[in-house]
C-alpha cells in the first residue's frame, strides 16, 4: 500500500523527533514487528502522560513510516491553531456526550486502511496503573474487521502528565519503553465487555514487561506506582481527585450559563 504525502503531519513528526532528541529521550521498543505495515488496525495504548501519542507515533514512524490517526477530545479541535493542525492530520474529534459521529468516522478510516490510536482508559491515569477500560477500542476493531494491537508505554509520564509540573531539567535523558503486543482479534459475535477484559489483561502483561525492561529504579519516585514502591497516588486517591475536578468543572460550567 502506498501512503500519500502529508507535509503537515510529516513536519509534526520531525518537530517531535527534534524535541525528543533535544531532551535526549532514550527509546526502547519491544515487539515493533507487531505494528502492521499495511491495512487498518486499532492501536490500544496505556495512558499515563500527555505526550504518549507523540511517542507512539515516533516509534511507529521509525518502524514503517505509517501515520496514526488519534481519537481526541473535541475541545482540542476547538483551539484555533492546534485544531487546524489536528484536522489537517486527520485526527478524529470525540464529543464525550455524543460520540456516534466520531465512532462512525473511525470505522470508515479503519476500513480505508488507516491506523487509529485509542486510549481505552479515556483519560490519563494519575496513579500510573491501568484503570478500567471503555469498550470502544474493541467495538471499533470488531465492526471494521481489523486487528487490535495492544501497546504499553512506560516513562512518558516523566515528560508531562496530570497533576504534576515537571521541570525542564527533570525531562532530560528520560528513558521510555514501548512494548507492542501481538495482534488480537475482536468479532461482532463476542461480548464487548469480555473482549475488553481480555484486552486489559493483555495490556497489563505488556506493562509488566515494560517495567522489567525499564532501566531506572522507581522506588520512592513520584512517577512510579504506589504498589511498586513509588509515591504516586493510589488508584483510589487518583479517582477521588478526578471526581472532585470533574465536579468543579461542572459547577463552573453551570455558573457560566
Amino acid at each position: 500500500m502506498k501512503y500519500r504525502n502529508e507535509p503537515i503531519y510529516t513536519a509534526a513528526i520531525l518537530a517531535g523527533r527534534a524535541m525528543f532528541g533535544a531532551l535526549r529521550v532514550r527509546r526502547t521498543v519491544i515487539g515493533a514487528r507487531n505494528l502492521p505495515d499495511e491495512g487498518g488496525a486499532v492501536i490500544a495504548m496505556t495512558h499515563f502522560g500527555y505526550l504518549e501519542f507523540a511517542l507512539v507515533e515516533w516509534a511507529t514512524w521509525l518502524h514503517n513510516r505509517r501515520r496514526i490517526r488519534f481519537m481526541a477530545k473535541k475541545s482540542v479541535f476547538e483551539k484555533r491553531i492546534v485544531g487546524s493542525f489536528m484536522r489537517n492530520m486527520k485526527h478524529i474529534p470525540v464529543d464525550m456526550k455524543a460520540g456516534a459521529s466520531a465512532y462512525a468516522s473511525a470505522v470508515a478510516a479503519l476500513r480505508a486502511g488507516e491506523l487509529i490510536g485509542v486510549f481505552p482508559e479515556a483519560g490519563v491515569s494519575a496513579s500510573f496503573t491501568i484503570r478500567d477500560f471503555k469498550t470502544g477500542a474493541v467495538r471499533l476493531a470488531a465492526e471494521a474487521g481489523v486487528p487490535l494491537i495492544p501497546l504499553a508505554l512506560w516513562g512518558g509520564q516523566r515528560l508531562m502528565t496530570k497533576n504534576r509540573r515537571v521541570t525542564l531539567r527533570e525531562r532530560f535523558g528520560i528513558p521510555i519503553v514501548v512494548v507492542v503486543g501481538e495482534p488480537m482479534t475482536a468479532t461482532v459475535d463476542e461480548d464487548a465487555a469480555e473482549a475488553t477484559a481480555r484486552l486489559r489483561t493483555t495490556m497489563m502483561g505488556l506493562l509488566d514487561t515494560a517495567h522489567e525492561a525499564y532501566p531506572h529504579d522507581g522506588t520512592g519516585q513520584w512517577w512510579h506506582p504506589r504498589d511498586r514502591g513509588g509515591t504516586a497516588p493510589t488508584p483510589e486517591d487518583a479517582a477521588a481527585a478526578d471526581a472532585e475536578r470533574d465536579l468543579r468543572r461542572a459547577q463552573m460550567s453551570d455558573g457560566s450559563r
